[in-house]
């Protein structure tokens, strides 16, 4: 979605009359492959800046050749080092802190116990951290479980959560979509959707493909971490440009309407921003230093105006909503689903707090 952001770009002029070239390289989560293609970007394809950063470990991989040649990345991020260094800031709040808010959540509409399971992938432990702390500082007993995927034994994966859960408590998924609905139609095939309090899930869940699988018998009783606004019945200027370029230049975008796109469509608008305030040659130290200085930006997607900053971590998108189905979209939950600040009972929303502030909100209601 980046990169038709960009065409779109080019197609109506370019950044200043500079067309955006854009490099997209895919890799298979291997270290060598992935710090192998990050220098061939920089030395051979001679790219000036990054931006649509995605992968379960390449934060880990390159943030020591970001810093060593003056590379400030824009990306969205999933391992550790996406929100804990000083070379990337990331537009989504990845698998921990989009945890953690399905956790509030949950604890918020009176669930009693957590059973929060998620793919057995790297990074887990650092994962479950966030939402233990939140439901420690609440006094919540909560239980954590991982599956190997792809997942083939959905049936007993459903039972076994909704045992751990109880009747009063709420099943909490952190699953790619595809994963996610494995369980929640293997719980609806056993009839086990109603034996806990609630279900919900982290952002990936958010994505009309799931909630058009799932049906009518989920609306309000899944709720789903959003980082970015729901688009289903926006009509507001900024969810027109999405629709309008994802039905002009998103023929490779999969998915659809969904986080994801959203994410790939808002590291496109900051990037685009930052290039139009360069005056000089673009290099990768002009680039950087128009990225680091994007301050309180309304994205018109996210809750909070979003900052860079000179920081020597970055969590800029620490505010968000709660969605639930309704009959195949999903809209932001009734009670309680407005733009909700993470918790800082996680230690690391209160560490980025105290070096970064909070940014007010763009997109009221708040809580």
């Amino acid at each position: 979605m980046t990169g038709a952001y960009f065409a779109c770009v080019n197609a109506n002029g370019g950044i200043n009359g500079h067309p955006i070239k854009y490099f997209p390289v895919t890799e298979q989560t291997n270290p060598s492959q992935i710090a192998s293609l990050s220098k061939q970007l920089v030395t051979s394809d001679h790219v000036v800046g990054m931006a649509g950063n995605s992968s379960i470990i390449e934060c880990t991989i390159d943030q020591g050749y970001w810093k060593s040649v003056g590379i400030y990345a824009l990306g969205a991020g999933i391992a550790p080092e996406c929100y804990s260094t000083p070379n990337t800031a990331s537009v989504n709040m990845g698998p921990r802190y989009s945890s953690d808010g399905a956790v509030s959540y949950v604890i918020s509409q009176g669930a009693t116990k957590i059973a929060f399971d998620q793919s057995n992938v790297p990074g887990t432990t650092y994962i479950a951290a966030g939402p233990n702390a939140i439901a420690k500082a609440k006094s919540v007993p909560i239980q954590d479980f991982t599956e190997n995927v792809p997942i083939t034994s959905a049936d007993s994966i459903a039972i076994k959560l909704v045992n751990a859960a109880g009747s009063n408590g709420a099943v909490v998924l952190n699953f790619t979509p595809p994963e996610a609905l494995l369980i929640l139609q293997a719980a609806q095939k056993l009839n086990l959707e109603d034996r806990v309090k609630s279900w919900a899930c982290s952002t990936p869940c958010n994505t009309d493909f799931l909630a058009t699988a799932l049906g009518p018998k989920w609306n309000n009783k899944l709720f789903v971490n959003a980082e970015l606004t729901p688009l289903d019945g926006n009509t507001s200027p900024t969810a027109q440009l999405f629709d309008g370029i994802l039905k002009q230049y998103g023929t490779d975008v999969s998915g659809g309407v969904g986080s994801f796109s959203e994410m790939g469509f808002v590291i496109g608008e900051i990037a685009t921003h930052a290039l139009e305030t360069i005056t000089g040659p673009y290099t990768i130290a002009s680039v950087s230093a128009a990225f680091k200085a994007v301050d309180n930006y309304n994205t018109g997607l996210l809750c909070q105006g979003f900052v860079y900053g000179n920081f020597p971590e970055h969590i800029p998108n620490n505010m968000d909503y709660t969605v639930t189905p309704d009959n195949g979209k999903f809209v932001v939950a009734s009670n309680g689903g407005g733009c909700t600040l993470i918790s800082a009972n996680d230690p690391q929303i209160a560490q980025y707090r105290s070096v970064a502030g909070t940014a007010p909100s763009v997109n009221p209601p708040t809580s």
